[in-house]
């Protein structure tokens, strides 16, 4: 994750990247443009991808902008090689250019390697005025950079294989993060101890992907054998998989965020459909707070399996009381604020003839500033809407989060500061109510989740950032 603290705000959370290796495939480049297509909703600003070919000579191609922008037919004919390690990525506006896209290159006199990082590493600035106290030379203002510079600044014997000087750097290392790094011979899968984001293992025909999120497996025609676990590295060679743990798993504290929002429907995480937890999450929130109304609608698209879940517990009809365009780019960069609003309303669209004279239930996965679920309740009342009563799939965002999501200040949140009944007066809903922590929790039937940003308990030190 860059580390400037200057990202664009646009009233949604963002996540900051997606992650992707493929190992013995022929042409593995066109897999992993495959792959990352599929992993887009992780990051639309930017993308690359980094091969290996059979003379152990590295190949890049990046740039900004959608993988079906950066990519094409003539720039993949710059990547041969069996072996590719793809990133999409959030730019932010002090952090644009070429220079902070992953995969990171580095050639060094041992022999050169690649990596990219899914996550952000919370002791980056100890880190950094350490390694330049010592005389490294950072291109970049990415925290996945340290890791580099942490492998080629151990005293570790030449002669050993590099997975102990990679093993000494991620033991230095703490916070959240999901590694994939390649060598000329061999791709290393890294997740942290703490488990924060999710890192899959697939098995293609005559190799191997590893990514952020199993949905890009079917695209691939890859068969799903594993998760890596936290504190583990899983190195893809030809002697196939093999795994090392760097360090105990300390917590299964997968960031509550990617079954809530983050992550495509159609992926698993940990054993777990992110559709059927958003699901159970809807229904969870209709045990805890019904209310007498007409019909269930969610804003779309992550929050139509809350919705649908909702609807099914309480009975209601689950309609389509939402539209969303497909076609419409980023509003949130208008110039003027009649334009910002004619951009929400060309994006997201009621349709009238079903919630007019209708008491609406409104499912949505989380508020964060407010300002959406105001716009959102004006237009179904606009439409004709008799009551809007908004659930939210997830507890009130309250705090900064330090592991990969852009909130980076509490101020942004509007329930940092306001109780549920004032938030509810300010998105001029008729009632409000959010999912329990417990709710959270019992949707993936789990005993673990990172819920730092809802409940202020931070798994790892946060070394005064």
């Amino acid at each position: 994750m860059c580390k400037c603290n200057k990202c664009y705000r646009d009233g949604k959370l963002h996540h900051e990247c997606g992650v992707l290796g493929i190992y013995g495939v022929p042409d593995a480049a066109n897999l992993a443009y495959y792959g990352l297509h599929t992993l887009q909703h992780r990051g639309q600003q930017g993308c690359g991808i980094v091969t290996v070919d059979s003379e152990g000579q590295f190949h890049r191609v990046k740039g900004d902008g959608l993988v079906t922008e950066v990519f094409n037919e003539q720039k993949m004919g710059l990547l041969p090689g069996m072996m590719a390690i793809g990133h999409v990525r959030y730019s932010n506006a002090g952090c644009k250019g070429t220079e902070n896209i992953q995969p990171f290159l580095f050639h060094h006199n041992s022999g050169d390697f690649a990596l990219a990082n899914n996550g952000q590493v919370v002791n980056y600035n100890q880190l950094r005025q350490s390694l330049e106290d010592r005389g490294s030379l950072f291109q970049s203002s990415s925290d996945a950079e340290v890791l580099a510079h942490l492998i080629k600044k151990q005293g570790v014997d030449r002669s050993l294989p590099r997975i102990h000087a990679l093993k000494d750097a991620l033991n230095q290392i703490d916070g959240a993060f999901a590694f994939v790094v390649m060598t000329g011979r061999r791709i290393y899968a890294c997740r942290d101890k703490y488990g924060f984001h999710p890192l899959a293992i697939g098995k293609l025909e005559k190799g191997y992907v590893v990514a952020s999120e199993t949905c890009a497996f079917d695209v691939l025609g890859a068969e799903y054998i594993r998760d890596v676990e936290p504190g583990e590295i899983v190195t893809i060679d030809h002697h196939g998989i093999r795994s090392q743990f760097y360090a105990e798993p300390e917590r299964h504290a997968m960031c509550a965020m990617e079954f809530v929002y983050f992550a495509r429907p159609d992926s698993d995480i940990e054993g777990c459909n992110v559709h059927n937890y958003r699901k159970e999450s809807g229904k969870i929130l209709f045990r805890e707070s019904p209310v007498d109304a007409d019909i269930v609608i969610g804003v779309p698209d992550s929050s139509l399996s809350a919705a649908q879940g909702y609807a099914e517990a309480s009975g209601l009809p689950y309609e389509m009381g939402l539209i969303k365009s497909k076609y419409v780019g980023r509003t949130f960069i208008q110039p003027t604020q009649a334009m910002r609003e004619k951009g929400v309303k060309m994006k997201l669209s009621p349709v009238k003839t079903i919630v007019k004279g209708k008491r609406v239930v409104l499912v949505d996965d989380s508020i964060v500033r407010g300002t959406t679920s105001l716009k959102i309740v004006k237009m179904l009342r606009e439409a004709g809407a008799t009551e809007v009563h908004v659930r939210i799939a997830s507890a009130p965002l309250k705090y900064t989060c330090y592991y990969g999501v852009d909130i980076h200040t509490p101020e942004e949140l509007i329930s940092s500061s306001h109780d549920v009944d004032e938030v509810c007066r300010m998105i001029e809903a008729d009632s409000l109510a959010f999912l329990s922590h417990k709710g959270m929790l019992d949707a993936g039937h789990r005993d673990d989740l990172c819920l730092a940003c809802f409940n202020n308990q931070y798994p790892t030190d946060l070394y005064n950032e």
